[in-house]
């Protein structure tokens, strides 16, 4: 079976572009291009020369020793967080922004939840001299308060969103109802495998680099391309894309996707909607959504700005659908849990995000020869708050 986006923009059931009609050209200029775009030699040198001199690409594939001795298996971390901006956020937003140029678009939007997109479109922004827009809610705004500064200063336009529960998805509407307005000279870089095709494939491809860099890197390590298991936290879901994508088709590889389960699946305050949502159409893909029997989206909640949005990829919701992927929901105690695990025993701070993926250790059985490839997302600067409230919580 192939898991990847067929011809008319679908994963299974899952995908498609359903948009207004003043975005219909915009979305559908940018389906024709954007493939035959990312092909043409010139623009993959220049997408491949900047991963490599301005990222700090290939990011390394740690074994971390002590983690994989008190699991009994070989984990292997792939250091996202090592990135130039601290997160694998970079790899798209480079992409992104060099084919709105090649598109003649100059003016770019984003939106943003833990603040990485939003930092990584303001940093590329800023390296390419365009001018930068960012929708974050406002109670992102205030918790992730230090990438907001970030963007600032990189020179971009940060507007608090006020709607909704203020969070991820309302940043997205906001984000789209500005491209709606502005649909000539504006490119909205989409930040996660998410919204009308061609976003998710192509956000998927631009953060295939991470797979490709394992499959390189396990040989090198271990005489082979391929690991058991691949854990990867999953939000709207671009670095588990990034992680899956050379994978996808290799049924000999586990994939494991680490959703928010926020303060339990049962609470009423989640963010796990593989586990809890059904079929339905938001930001113009049908996917798993949160909501209510009449169609209503329900406010999403994790301590982890990066993962509370009530939907998911139409990937990530037809390997789940389809069993290829096996869906984890890990609240709150257990990410803290996990973050200050690996902090003790590796000295990496992990993003919040990137600790729910940490949990999922604790969750499943290994077995001693089995090889686990990790993608920490991201580094924990922007969460050091939350952390040094938890770790004051666990001292008392």
């Amino acid at each position: 079976m192939d898991y990847n986006v067929n011809e008319e923009g679908f994963y299974g059931r899952f995908g498609g572009a359903y948009v207004p009609e003043i975005l219909y050209a915009n979305v559908e200029n940018l389906r024709k291009a954007y493939r035959k775009i990312m092909e043409e030699p010139d623009f993959r040198a220049e997408f491949d020369k900047l991963l490599r001199d301005y990222v700090g690409r290939p990011s390394p594939l740690y074994r971390a020793g002590r983690l994989s001795e008190k699991y009994g298996t070989n984990i292997f971390l792939k250091r996202e967080d090592l990135n130039h901006t601290g997160a694998h956020k970079i790899n798209n937003a480079i992409g992104q922004v060099l084919l709105a140029r090649r598109m003649g678009k100059t003016r770019i939007i984003a939106e943003t939840g833990a603040g990485q997109h939003g930092v990584a479109t303001a940093t590329v922004c800023a390296l390419m001299n365009m001018e930068c827009v960012v929708y974050m809610g406002e109670t992102d705004v205030r918790r992730q308060k230090l990438n907001v500064q970030k963007m600032e200063m990189l020179g971009a336009k940060v507007v608090p969103v006020t709607t909704g529960n203020k969070t991820l998805k309302d940043a997205t509407n906001e984000a789209i109802r500005d491209w709606c307005c502005n649909p000539r000279d504006t490119y909205y870089v989409i930040g996660s495998t998410v919204g009308p095709h061609p976003y998710p494939d192509m956000v998927a491809r631009f953060q295939s680099v991470i797979s490709q860099e394992i499959k390189k890197q396990l040989q090198h390590e271990i005489g082979r391309d391929y690991p058991d298991y691949l854990i990867a936290c999953v939000g709207g879901g671009s670095n588990a894309a990034g992680t899956f994508f050379h994978y996808l088709n290799e049924e000999r590889v586990h994939l494991i996707a680490a959703e928010a389960a926020g303060k339990g699946i049962d609470s009423g305050e989640s963010a796990a909607t593989i586990h809890l949502g059904r079929e339905g159409i938001i930001h113009g893909s049908r996917t798993l959504v949160m909501q209510t029997e009449d169609g209503q989206i329900i406010e999403p909640y994790s301590i982890s700005a990066g993962l509370d949005y009530p939907g998911i990829g139409p990937l990530h919701a037809n390997l789940a659908k389809l069993g290829r992927a096996q869906v984890m929901a890990i609240t709150d105690e257990e990410a803290l849990q996990a973050a200050f695990e690996l902090t003790e025993l590796e000295g990496i701070i992990p993003a919040l995000e990137s600790a729910h993926a940490l949990a999922v250790l604790n969750k499943k059985q290994f077995k001693k020869e089995d090889v686990v490839v990790l993608t920490v997302s991201g580094r924990g600067d922007k969460d050091m708050e939350t952390y040094i409230r938890f770790f004051q919580k666990r001292e008392e």
